[in-house]
């Protein structure tokens, strides 16, 4: 019986986690309003990493399995606290989802400790995995920094190091892409 070739979901995952980090650092850089980003979070970023993530799980990839749907959890969940956490209309109605400085920092403090962990087991992958969370983890915590102390610069710092992020998930998936095309990128040693 012959063998049917899968796909890896991965190049899907890292597509929609680069796209949707990108467009919400060109907001945070005052580059786009947020609406490119509300919508990607919800359907690329979103959706379409969360789907990745679980079939990562069918392929038995349990790194690829929490961070995909994580991540997919994480843009989902963004774009929803923005959406109905800062309506004036939906905020007027139902005041408990009022978006407050300080709930944002702790819902990125929560991410960037989650991060940290993630990126101890992506760098027994290989280098490039490893950048794309090292910068990841760099940027929650920027962007923590930032929404507990409201320094601009720090966000601004926090937004370039994250375009960085976006890139090397883009590049990460171009290798998978390519693979299969007999074109070879490399990705480095694992750190680990």
């Amino acid at each position: 019986m012959e063998q049917i070739k899968l796909g890896n979901p991965a190049a899907v995952g890292l597509a929609g986690f680069g796209m949707t980090t990108f467009l919400l650092q060109c907001h945070n850089l005052g580059w786009i309003g947020t609406g490119p980003v509300l919508w990607l979070g919800l359907f690329y970023g979103g959706l379409a990493q969360f789907i990745a993530g679980f079939l990562e799980f069918k392929v038995g990839n349990n790194f690829g399995f929490s961070a995909f749907v994580s991540y997919g959890a994480f843009w989902m969940a963004l774009a929803a606290f923005l959406i109905f956490g800062t309506s004036p209309e939906i905020v007027k109605s139902y005041p408990l989802l009022k978006l407050t400085t300080p709930e944002v920092a702790y819902f990125l403090l929560a991410w960037t400790i989650y991060t940290g962990i993630m990126f101890i087991g992506s760098m027994k992958a290989n280098g490039a995995l490893a950048i794309v969370f090292l910068t990841l983890f760099l940027g929650f915590l920027g962007l923590t920094i930032k929404e507990f102390t409201g320094s601009a610069t720090i966000g601004t710092i926090a937004a370039w190091d994250l375009l960085l992020c976006a890139f090397s998930a883009w590049y990460l998936m171009a290798h998978i892409i390519f693979a299969d095309l007999g074109i070879n990128l490399p990705v480095g040693k694992a750190w680990l």
